[in-house]
This record gives structure tokens, C-alpha cells and sequence, in this order.
């Protein structure tokens, strides 16, 4: 099992101090991260990803108890991050596109055509393999960003807003997924879909301001509403109906 730790993590942009000595621990299983626009989801998944450095004496990272910053590529080659842009190249296919972030990862080829099958029967797109991304629908194009997470079989997933311009269905497919993955690794969710998230997390982490405000598993969370229906929306309310 491993683990990912972040200490006291603090990141500004000019003036703007976008986290705030945040520090958790994550283990096997999956994690929601809620909070509105402007909270903080993206920088810290950024932060985590070390696409984003903390500030000097920001804290720091650590993956099994070493900084990512010291493991370099041996930390990427654990982590599979889908951001929430569709930066996707039109004139590859499904099948090629993966096949060529699979040679980016460093998988050899006789391994990439094992994976990038499997990635494609998981997202349900082995159908449209050969067709090509600049004629998907939005979902359809999520659901292949999604499918270039799981490429090397990662420990750590990190995914922000997986499922927006999915239908229910498609929904439903990531949700199960997720769920199924999140036996054995770790995986990390930032959403505004609440329904999303509920049924599947094992942690949710609430987020404001770039501070952590509060975590839990869904009935601990639930059992903090003050008024009315105890629902995780309602307490989504509780902390950012304002907002």
C-alpha cells in the first residue's frame, strides 16, 4: 500500500495565497474533493501532479516518505492525471492517441497494445478505437482523457471534474469504475457533482479559500447538517450556500 502525504503545502500566485498550510494524508481508496470555484481543487491537484511547485518553504509532497520533487520521473511513472481541459489532438484516433501517450509513459510497445485495449474497453470507447477525436462529442472525449489515466496501471489517479459533459449514463460507467479501482490505489476527485462523488468516496475533503475545512467519510460528514435533510448536499450548503 502506499502513501501520499502533504505537508503544510502553501502556494501563491502574486498576492493571491491560493493554499494555506494544507495538510492531509491519503492511503488506498477514493477521495472527493468539494468546493467552489476559486477554492483551491485545481492548484492543490496541480501541487500533487508537480505540474506546480509549492512556494519556497511551502511544505511539500512526499510519496512513501520522500519528496516527489527528489523521485523525479520515478514519481510520474506511479501517476495517472486527467485535467480537466480537453487539450486533445483532433486528427489522432482514439486508439493513437493513446498508443502515443503510452510511448510517452515509457511502456514498451508489445505492453501498450495490451493497455491501451484494456483503457478503451474500460471507458466503453473501443467501438469508435479507430475513428478520429476531432469528430467525439464532448463526453466522448472525457471518457478518452479518463481512459489515459489508467495507461501503466498507476498507483495514484488524479482526476479533476471527470465527469462534466457526461450524460447519466456515461456517469454511471466512470462512477463504477472508480469504484472498482479505488480497491488498490489511490485516487483522487475534485467535482461539483455531488451524486457523483457520494456513493463512491471514502473521503470527502471540503475546501475553501485554500484551506481544508473539513473531511470525513459520507455518514460523518452527513451527521454534522445543522438544518434540514442530513444529505451531503445540504451540508455543501451548509458551507457554501453563501457563495
Amino acid at each position: 500500500m502506499h502513501r501520499l502525504e502533504l505537508q503544510t503545502l502553501n502556494k501563491h500566485y502574486g498576492k493571491k495565497h491560493a493554499l494555506k498550510d494544507f495538510s492531509f494524508t491519503f492511503e488506498n481508496g477514493v477521495y472527493g474533493l468539494l468546493g467552489p470555484n476559486g477554492a483551491g481543487k485545481s492548484t492543490l491537484m496541480h501541487l500533487i501532479t508537480d505540474n506546480l511547485k509549492p512556494d519556497k518553504d511551502g511544505g511539500q509532497v512526499l510519496w512513501d516518505g520522500i519528496p516527489v520533487q527528489k523521485l523525479g520521473k520515478d514519481y510520474r511513472v506511479h501517476l495517472g492525471f486527467m485535467p480537466q481541459q480537453q487539450e486533445l489532438y483532433a486528427t489522432m484516433t482514439a486508439q493513437n492517441f493513446l498508443g502515443y501517450l503510452s510511448a510517452l509513459k515509457g511502456i514498451s510497445k508489445k505492453s501498450a497494445k495490451m493497455e491501451v485495449q484494456n483503457a478503451l474497453e474500460q471507458v466503453e470507447l473501443v467501438e469508435v478505437a479507430h475513428k478520429k477525436i476531432g469528430g467525439f462529442s464532448g463526453g466522448m472525449k472525457q471518457r478518452l482523457l479518463i481512459a489515459q489515466t489508467l495507461l501503466g496501471n498507476p498507483d495514484l489517479i488524479v482526476m479533476d471534474e471527470p465527469t462534466a459533459g457526461l450524460d447519466p449514463k456515461q456517469r454511471v460507467i466512470i462512477r463504477n469504475l472508480t469504484d472498482k479501482l479505488g480497491q488498490d490505489k489511490i485516487i483522487l476527485i475534485s467535482t461539483h457533482i455531488i451524486s457523483d462523488i457520494e456513493t463512491i468516496a471514502d473521503q470527502i475533503l471540503l475546501i475553501r479559500d485554500g484551506k481544508l475545512l473539513t473531511h470525513g467519510t459520507v455518514p460523518e460528514l452527513i451527521g454534522r447538517v445543522e438544518q434540514g435533510e442530513r444529505t451531503l448536499e445540504n451540508l455543501y450548503m451548509q458551507y457554501y450556500g453563501g457563495e
